[in-house]
């Protein structure tokens, strides 16, 4: 995914900023002259590019020639202040890139966590979002969904982000993506109904119709799911079941419940409530 937009700037003033703010904290404590501090000259100073092509890893020109406490130590004082905001992750992968060799066990498992390739994402869609740019914060969250397709909290804050572009409605996800729909998935009786044939195709399965019987018959894996339009029968490999919701026809769509199906087809479903999102992906 190539990067490029002027948001990378974006980034690199939160950092900044965070670094600044630290810095002059600690010269605070310090004592002599601290309401002189000459502000136009942070004691660290960075030039950070988002770079998700590798890792979605954040990495800074000005380090080298520059590896002496005062840098090492100014990011740690930074990163207590905004360890839980969207800067923390970015500075805890300058420590671990940068000062490896000066960092504990310990606190390299804690910028690891701090620095998860998908927490890395979100934390730069959450600055986008900050900064306005809506749009771009999409893009980005919409990687960190890919990175991680089981976390439901990323799948979440885009669809929040969604809804501030007007976006509403149930939204649905197969292994991190979303399929292309021709109609859009709904709730009827409790039940989520989805388009057939886009969970099929995602889900790499195979799809026939019979139109005598008014019937739909999908293989994948060895396994056959086959439903009957307007009707709660279904067979899973030839043995019958009964539907919660049959399956019906909606602007020329066959739309399924899409807990039966995804899980016939051995695949994990998940419910997002908050923001009306179907989560599907195989474990693999």
């Amino acid at each position: 995914m190539k990067m490029n937009k002027p948001w990378m700037i974006t980034a690199t003033c939160i950092v900044v900023t965070s670094l600044m703010t630290g810095s002059a904290f600690a010269k605070s404590e310090n004592g002599n002259n601290a309401d002189k501090a000459d502000s136009s000259k942070p004691a660290v100073e960075l030039n950070v590019k988002v770079n998700v092509d590798k890792d979605a890893t954040v990495t800074s020109d000005t380090y080298v020639g520059n590896q002496g406490k005062n840098g090492y130590h100014g990011l740690l004082h930074a990163l207590e202040n905004v360890k839980d905001k969207p800067a923390g992750a970015v500075i805890a992968d300058l420590l671990l890139t940068n000062y490896g060799a000066h960092i504990s066990d310990e606190l390299k498992a804690e910028l690891d966590a701090i620095k998860d390739r998908d927490a890395a994402l979100s934390a730069v869609a959450d600055v986008l979002d900050e900064q306005g740019s809506v749009t771009d914060a999409v893009y980005v969250q919409k990687e960190a969904v890919k990175v991680n397709i089981k976390n439901l909290n990323s799948y979440k804050k885009l669809g929040k982000l969604y809804e501030k572009l007007g976006k509403k409605g149930v939204l649905l996800y197969v292994n991190g993506e979303e399929p292309t729909l021709e109609v859009n998935p709904f709730i009827k009786d409790g039940s989520t109904l989805v388009p057939f044939r886009a969970i099929s195709e995602s889900l790499k399965a195979e799809v026939t119709w019979n139109a005598e019987e008014r019937s739909v018959t999908v293989t994948r894996g060895g396994i056959t799911v086959k439903l009957f339009i307007d009707s709660t029968k279904a067979t899973v490999d030839g043995k019958e079941v009964t539907l919660e919701v049959p399956a019906a026809i909606v602007e020329g769509n066959t739309v399924v419940p899409v807990r039966f199906i995804s899980e016939a087809l051995k695949a994990t479903v998940k419910w997002e409530e908050e923001t009306k999102s179907v989560v599907i992906y195989e474990d693999k």
